[in-house]
């Protein structure tokens, strides 16, 4: 599983929530294209921004970051914040699934 991380720092959490609903908006719009596997948007109470995007091949990632400065420099121009972003190889990876193994049985009348 390959990863692209964005890292950013606010000033305040605010900026970090608004920072968030425009990056929940404009990366969404990018599920189907880029073909996410999946999307995790994160804040921390001291105004940081965490966006976790993992994809299945590396063509997809790379395709996706020769794509994405348009959404970096938005975010850039938009707001007030230190960057930080990295691709990377997930080594260890756990996701419960919301699903039920119960089996439930009736008896026929």
């Amino acid at each position: 599983m390959y990863a692209k991380v964005f890292q950013y720092k606010f000033p305040s959490i605010t900026e970090a929530k608004v920072a968030a609903s425009f990056s929940s908006d404009a990366l969404g719009k990018q599920i189907t294209k880029y073909n996410f596997q999946s999307l995790n948007i994160m804040i921390g109470k001291e105004g940081d921004l965490s966006i976790y995007i993992k994809f299945n091949t590396i063509e997809k990632l790379k395709k996706f970051e020769n794509e994405s400065n348009g959404f970096v420099e938005e975010i850039k121009q938009t707001f007030v914040c230190k960057e930080k972003q990295f691709a990377g190889v997930f080594v260890y990876n756990y996701e419960s699934e919301a699903t039920s193994a119960e089996i439930k049985m009736t008896e026929a009348v």
